[in-house]
């Protein structure tokens, strides 16, 4: 299975874990430049921009060690442009859904993962 299918993938049970929790899907796949946010979403009057990242298997490491500085760079930069866009005056939060895709329900949502 190739890169993008595996995100794909991995978003959708994302999404499926979010909704389940009460949140609110607003955009999936936001671009912005070189910049993209996997799923930006409202929960509790907060805005959220959430990072999915998926394996087939942690034997190798964990996908959430896969959010760099660059990456976690790239995804504020989009972020500000979408609150911009959006006019969005209330709190805003980073969250990391790190899946693994042989077993959907484990996975680690890591809520206020970065500033």
């Amino acid at each position: 299975m190739n890169t993008k299918k595996i995100g794909d993938k991995g978003e959708d049970f994302a999404k499926k874990i979010l909704e389940s929790k009460g949140y609110e899907i607003l955009e999936r796949n936001y671009r912005f430049k070189r910049s993209e946010i996997d799923i930006i979403t409202l929960h509790h009057n907060v805005l959220i921009f959430v990072e999915v990242k998926a394996l087939h298997s942690f034997n190798h490491g964990y996908p959430e060690e896969r959010v760099n500085q660059t990456k976690i760079n790239k995804l504020m930069e989009a972020a500000e442009n979408y609150i911009y866009a959006i006019n969005w005056q209330k709190d805003i939060r980073f969250d990391v859904l790190s899946i693994n895709l042989n077993e959907p329900d484990e996975y680690l949502h890591i809520e206020d993962a970065f500033y």
